[in-house]
This record gives structure tokens, sequence and C-alpha cells, in this order.
């Protein structure tokens, strides 16, 4: 048991987020005996230690069943809060009966929709006592100039101001629940972007990458924005960069680019791409686990992580001016009335 491997694997859903809650058991597999999971060398290992059998967890997923399978396994209570209630459907299915929990459960969510995002929180603030760990990990890459129902750019609504409004609207329970942490998923795609305040939808000049680039560096400056303001509630938060994982995540990208560049990319560079350096859905989801479960990461907060270490975030990530001016605009934009305390 000692140096295995977490089991992560994914349950395609379209945008679907998890949600597991306390008296869930344990959250990895083969560890009955209440011993977590630490990192080494972007794996985890077995160390004798308190148990998590109490956490609660919310896992936003983006476009495929990034939900992972020990949690179900183990007795989590698990809510699949999703766009596509059919897809959400299926995978409680196959999730029931691959792990033999039969204590999940799905509800609505879009997060290009603030009124969803809102009647989803509503049900969660309502209906669950506490939530130790929130993931947001839903996003869209490289599609074209899309708007959400608010009528903001898809990617910059969808990748960051619906896990905004989302991760605000669920505070009150998260520090309820403290130790608690909120972890954002972001890219390494975030190094070399900004957030252009004078055309923070792009109308003038939209590019897909540009706009994923954007809204995967408002990812990072949330998370430390929040960091700042959660000090002294015992929340701690994190960002970080997955790896490139095969996911659904990029199936706008090809039509971004003329039917030439198109094929080139779906026959040579993408299989090329994949075979030298995507990572496994077990792999894509380590760094994730770890920032939910290492003690060590629990003692620090608003830190950048890749491959389960903390590394360098851009010059940009780390300008907290930036950071209080998109936290002040993103509020604004949202109609985020409550203030973190």
């Amino acid at each position: 048991m000692f140096g295995q491997k977490c089991s992560a694997k994914l349950y395609p859903v379209m945008r679907c987020d998890l949600i597991c809650y306390k008296r869930c058991w344990y959250l990895f597999p083969k560890a009955m005996d209440g011993r977590r999971m630490v990192s080494q060398q972007g794996t985890f290992r077995w160390q004798d230690s308190p148990d998590y059998r109490s956490k609660h967890w919310h896992w936003q997923d983006d476009c495929c069943r990034h939900g992972q399978e020990s949690f179900y396994s183990l007795g989590a209570k698990v809510i699949l809060a999703c766009r596509n209630l059919d897809k959400a459907k299926s995978a409680q299915e196959e999730i029931i009966k691959a792990s033999n929990n039969s204590n999940v459960s799905i509800v609505e969510l879009d997060l290009a929709s603030l009124e969803s995002v809102r009647k989803c929180a509503e049900k969660i603030n309502k209906e669950e006592e506490r939530l130790d760990i929130l993931i947001n990990n839903a996003g869209i890459l490289a599609c074209p100039r899309w708007e959400t129902k608010d009528g903001f750019e898809m990617q910059l609504g969808t990748n960051h101001l619906g896990h905004f409004l989302f991760t605000n609207l669920l505070l009150d329970l998260i520090k309820k629940s403290a130790p608690a942490r909120i972890i954002s998923v972001s890219a390494i795609a975030h190094v070399g972007a900004d957030i252009h305040f004078d055309d923070l939808m792009l109308k003038k000049d939209y590019a897909p990458w540009k706009s994923y680039r954007q809204s995967k560096l408002a990812n990072v400056l949330f998370s430390k924005e929040l960091a700042k303001r959660l000090e002294g509630t015992s929340v701690t938060t994190y960002s970080l960069h997955p790896g490139l994982v095969h996911t659904e995540l990029g199936r706008y990208m090809i039509g971004s680019y003329s039917f030439i560049v198109s094929t080139i990319v779906v026959y040579v560079v993408y299989p090329v791409l994949k075979f030298l350096f995507f990572k496994t859905s077990e792999q894509g989801a380590q760094t994730s686990i770890h920032c939910a479960v290492d003690e060590q990461a629990g003692l620090q907060t608003g830190l950048y992580y890749s491959d389960c270490a903390v590394k360098k975030a851009s010059s940009k990530a780390n300008d907290t001016e930036m950071a209080k001016k998109l936290w002040e605009v993103s509020a604004e934009l949202v109609g985020l009335e409550k203030k973190v305390d």
C-alpha cells in the first residue's frame, strides 16, 4: 500500500461539479485505517496521520468526468452539479455501479448563467451542513467569441466569473467548516497573459487563446486575493496547473482555425503532443488532490502549484493591485453584495 498511486478515473460529464460532504468515510482507496496521502515527486504515498472521514468535498469539473473514483468507492456523499443533466445521469449510474456507493445525486449548475450559479449555491447552503473543500475546476477553452446568458465573454464568464460568484456565495458555509480549502484550477497558459481592464470582454480584439489565457490568469489572481481576504479564518486557498490532460476541454479549439490548420492539428500535432506530453487522467488529478489533503500545503495559502509542488507564478499573477482591482470589477459584474468578512 505504501507508495500506491491514487486512482483518478475520469467520468465525462459536461461542465460538472462534484460535491462530497461530511460522513463520507475516506477519500482515497485502501485507506480504511484512516491514513492520509502526502505528495512525493508528483505522486502520493500513504502515511499514518489523522483521517479525512469528516471532510466534505465540492469538486467542480470541466467538460469531462473529472470526479475522483476513489471518492465514490469509499462511501462519500457525492453531488454532481452539472450543466448537462443527461450526461450527469449517465455518470451517476456508472459511478454507482463502479463504486457500489448509491449515495450519489445530481443538481443543475451552468457556470455561464449567474441565475443558475445562484440557484445551485442556494440549494447547497440550504441542504448541507458544511463544506470543507471546494475545487473550482470547470472550464472552457479556446472557443469562438460567444457570450454567456448575462452577456459576458464566454471564457471569462465561465472560467472566472462563474467560479468567483459561486465561491463567494458558499463562503459562509466554507468558513463555518474551517479548517477548509478552496482550490482554483488554472493553467500554465496564465504566464504571459494580462487582464485587459480596458476591454475585459475582448469586444475590440478577441482571440480564443488570448481570452483563455486571461481567464487562467484571473484564476490565480482570484485565489491570491481570496487568500488575503480570508486571513484569520483557517480557510486556505490554492491555484494550480494540472498539466496537459486529455479531456473534452478543448473541443472548440479546432473550430477556431482554418480547415488546413485544423487538419494538421488534428492528425499531426495533437497525436504527437498526446504521446509526448499529455498526462493520464490519474496524473492530471494529482496536484488538485495534493492541494486538497496534503498536511504541509495546509500550512500555506495563496500559492501556485504544479506537479504537487509550489511553483513560481507569472509576475502579473503576483500583482496584488491587479488582484484587488479584478476582485472589485468581478464583484460589480456579478452583482455580489456581500463581501468577505
